[in-house]
This record gives structure tokens, sequence and C-alpha cells, in this order.
């Protein structure tokens, strides 16, 4: 095991750049971040830095931290959303979420169902339609038969008087 501070490389040797290197910009180990000096410098008659002028089109927005380094799209990040009353279009018709919309699609079904038992169109509407037949009939046959007894009882009250 090596001892020391600094790790080495497999050969064992550490090597280091001149000054001169660094100044012409030559050397392996320069960050990309290092300019040459004498290339960027442009100084006017007064002997101050000039002022590059950047065009709007070519004019990059400052960012915070680490953001321009990777352009994405966070869609959690709540934009702000500042719409000046005279932009705003009141023919335009907003678009409905999906709950929205589920819930629409729901009542109009349930309405059209509705329509169809009214009509006596559906299973349902069929199956109570036959079985409220039924039970009419039913209930006429019982009050047939009641009568029948009422007349019955009636003659039998009747001969007893004589």
């Amino acid at each position: 095991m090596a001892k020391g501070k600094f790790k080495h490389k497999p050969t064992g040797e550490r090597t280091f750049s001149s000054p001169e290197e660094i100044a012409a910009g030559t050397s392996a180990d320069r960050p990309r971040t290092f300019k040459k000096q004498g290339e960027n410098d442009v100084y006017d008659r007064r002997g101050e830095p000039e002022q590059e002028e950047e065009s709007e089109d070519f004019a990059k927005p400052k960012y915070k931290g680490t953001e321009g380094l990777i352009e994405i799209e966070n869609p959690n990040l709540v934009k702000p959303k500042n719409i000046k009353p005279k932009d705003i279009d009141i023919g335009k018709t907003t678009d409905m979420s999906r709950r929205e919309r589920e819930e629409l699609e729901k009542q109009q079904s349930h309405e059209h169902y509705m329509k169809r038992q009214e009509q006596g169109k559906t299973e349902q509407a069929r199956k109570d339609l036959e079985r409220l037949t039924l039970i009419r009939q039913q209930r006429a046959e019982a009050a047939k038969k009641r009568e029948e007894e009422k007349a019955a009882k009636e003659e039998r009250k009747a001969e007893a008087r004589k």
C-alpha cells in the first residue's frame, strides 16, 4: 500500500503543468471554465475593458444555482398565471378536467336510462310492467271474489230473515 496524502497514478508519478502551459491554455488538466487571458480582454482608448453588447436574440436568462445546466420541465413547478382582463377571451370555453367530464357523462347516461325506463324499453322496465300487470290481475280477482262473498253473505242474511 502506498502511503501519503495523495493517491498516485499507476506509474507512481505525479505531473504538474508549468505556468507557461497554464497561460497558453494547452494544459491537459486545465478546467473548462478558465479562459485564455489575452483572448477576451478588449480595451478601448481609455484603457477600460469594453463591454460586448449582446443582442436580444442571443440574450440568455440568468439562472439560480444549477438551473441552467440541464434543460428540464418540472411538472410540479407552478408557473405564475398573470392574465390581464383585456386579454381574457370570453367566448373561449375552458377544457373540463377528467373528473368533471366523467361526472357529466355519468349524469347524461343516467338521464338517458331514465327516459328509456319511462318508455318501457329497458329490461328492468319490462320486468316491472309484467309484475305490475300480474299484481293488477291478482287484485282484480281478489276484488271479484270479495264481491261474490259479500253477495253470498247478503243472500244468507236475506234467507235467514224470511
